[in-house]
């Protein structure tokens, strides 16, 4: 038995966030005893399909093999190492070059399923889990995966891994093999989704990376994992090239039959959004992904979609809105100041800005967990939603307990009633307007700050270029900054910027991720998600409200009472949503009948998508 305890560990965050994960909706607050291993594991209750499942229900096991699937980016990238903290990858590969333990389902709030592991158990209080690797998991170069396999991808992720890997490892009292193949991890809080949450971790070979410094970005070692697809070249900033392994360990599985259907995966590299749409109408990439409904309605009538090369397919969700917007940075000044983060909410005309960029048919997300049964509620807190958050009070934004909503205007261009009221907001924090019209504080110093974009992304400069009239009028000098990739990246990683466009997708089953997102101690840490630097130990405990709760109502309440500390916070201005998925693609394309209740995602295209061999 090899043991690994917390005290030889190094660059423990024992309250950041981890992985995906959460409790669910709609079902059973029962929480039964697992006597036995079992091929998956749910945050309530059972798992939906059964141990002699087939295949996955949003996946068709018929699907046939083959075809080159293209998809594209925008800027460019500079490693494919998509584990480390440093260098520009491409997105996809993280998702696409490595298995683990387990899989999760698309289409349960939160379940996983046996992957690399065949079999999982767990306590009743599920403060240990234990996995059974099996025999005949590989990497792609045909080599054994073993349980030091394991437990080297853990501890490196967890010391030297990207912000997104740390979390979790400060929560692990113990990790020790039990067996020739089987791996126990034993937690040190009372957070009851880690069994679901620590088999989803990408698993490396140990022996690649002997001799050689893990956190290197680049190109001179690319990674070698065990799912169904391997780099196969690249040009740098131009395209990588992923190609089907045929022998693939794991092709046979349940839960694998029919997803993995291209035979290549090309990503392509593209200067903007433009440039990249263009060469969608050219042919040159299979599919967009569209989020403005009023381009989905007025610019896909071009000669290859008018011949029917090209189908539109819209793609029904029960994912929350989670939140899409410019976040404001409260380290700094002015941002640091509530009452100015509320001026500059009032001073955004979504109304008159939705209009004028999507027809008005996208509505407001209204709050981090709106569009679901997760979402605040209109009115002041009641019931268990207020218990949670009353002995907090001190440390509640206006609104939190009294209840709040966005500002809303007029949809006139002037927005004179909200604009009045910023105009008063900004005089009560200190930046009255002087005679030239400039907002200064007392020492003489105008209102200023930067809005830092990336390249490419054309939606919200056009949005910001609006919003942009009204902070003139305001008396705010504000300064707009365009940053390729890397740069973009590199300032986002070390919180160098006033305001940015942020977009936070949540699921069914929030958990350990919103200590990433907005936890205390991931507020400084370099590379976590925290991008408006909230500290307000009232996040912390919600967080901690929804792991430990045990049933469906507890857990409700827990998730709208972070959503009101969120919301009322005033952190981010909100855009509108995206209720759909609107996905633009050759007609060759096909995908199953079934759609899961997550939507569109990478695990819904390319996972269970295919190729038609006749076009």
């Amino acid at each position: 038995m090899k043991l690994i305890p917390n005290g030889r560990r190094k660059g423990l965050l024992r309250r950041a966030g981890g992985a995906l994960a959460g409790a669910i909706l709609g079902l059973s607050g029962v929480i039964p005893a697992l006597a036995e291993p079992s091929h998956g594991l749910a945050m309530y209750g059972e798992p939906a399909l059964p141990a002699d499942f087939g295949h996955l229900p949003y996946a068709n096991p018929d699907a046939p093999k083959g075809g080159v699937y293209v998809s594209g980016n925008t800027g460019g990238f500079d490693s494919l190492n998509p584990y480390i903290v440093r260098g520009n990858v491409p997105w996809q590969l993280r998702f696409l070059t490595n298995d683990s333990l387990v899989y999760r389902s698309q289409d349960e709030p939160f379940t996983v399923y046996g992957l690399i592991a065949e079999s999982i158990e767990t306590g009743p209080e599920r403060d240990w889990v234990e996995f059974t690797l099996r025999e005949e998991a590989r990497f792609s170069d045909g080599s054994p995966i073993t349980v030091e396999d394991v437990m080297w991808s853990y501890e490196t992720l967890g010391t030297e891994g990207n912000a997104r890997y740390l979390g979790l490892w400060g929560m692990i009292d113990t990790m020790e093999q039990t067996g020739p193949r089987k791996i126990r991890f034993t937690f040190n809080s009372d957070d009851r989704e880690l069994a679901l949450i620590v088999g989803m971790r990408p698993i490396l070979k140990k022996a690649q990376w002997e001799g050689i410094d893990f956190d290197q970005p680049g190109f001179d070692v690319i990674p070698i994992g065990s799912s169904p697809y391997v780099v196969d070249s690249w040009q740098a900033g131009r395209n990588v090239v992923l190609k089907r392994d045929p022998d693939y360990w794991a092709k046979d599985l349940p839960i694998r039959r029919g997803t993995a259907n291209f035979d290549e995966i090309r990503i392509e590299f593209f200067g903007d959004q433009n440039v990249l749409f263009e060469a969608f109408k050219a042919g040159e990439i299979s599919f967009v992904r569209e989020f403005n409904a009023e381009k989905w309605d007025r610019d896909y009538d071009f000669p290859a979609a008018r011949a029917g090369d090209i189908v539109k397919t819209e793609v029904s969700s029960e994912r929350p809105s989670g939140i899409t917007g410019l976040v404001m940075n409260s380290r700094r000044a002015p941002f640091d100041d509530i009452r100015v983060r509320d001026a500059l909410l009032h001073a955004f005309n979504f109304e008159y800005i939705n209009e004028a960029l999507t027809g008005g048919k996208q509505p407001r997300i209204t709050s981090y967990f709106s569009h679901s049964v997760l979402g605040m509620r209109e009115g002041p807190a009641e019931g268990r939603v207020r218990e949670l958050l009353a002995p907090f009070s001190d440390v509640l934004a206006p609104g939190a307990l009294e209840g709040y909503a966005l500002p809303v205007s007029d949809g006139s261009a002037r927005n004179r009633a909200n604009i009045v009221r910023a105009a008063e907001l900004l005089n009560e924090a200190g930046w009255p307007a002087g005679d030239d019209g400039l907002r200064r504080n007392a020492a003489g110093e105008p209102l200023t700050f930067e809005i830092l974009l990336r390249q490419g992304d054309q939606q919200t400069q056009a949005i910001v270029d609006i919003y942009l009239d009204a902070l003139k009028r305001l008396g705010i000098e504000t300064r707009v900054t365009v940053a390729d990739n890397a740069q973009y990246t590199s300032r986002i990683e070390t919180f160098d910027f006033d305001m940015t466009d942020i977009r936070r997708q949540v699921s069914l089953s929030p958990g350990n991720e919103q200590r990433l997102y907005w936890g205390v101690e991931s507020a400084d840490q370099n590379g976590s998600r925290n991008l408006m630097g909230v500290k307000n130990p009232a996040v912390d405990a919600m967080v901690d409200a929804m792991l430990a709760s045990r049933s469906t109502e507890e857990f409700n309440a827990a998730v709208r009472a972070l959503d009101r500390i969120l919301t009322t916070g005033r952190y981010v201005i909100p855009f509108f949503m995206f209720d759909k998925g609107r996905i633009a693609h050759v007609k060759a394309l096909r995908f199953p009948e079934v759609t899961p209740i997550y939507g569109d995602g990478v695990s819904y295209l390319p996972e269970v998508w295919w190729m038609n061999p006749e076009g």
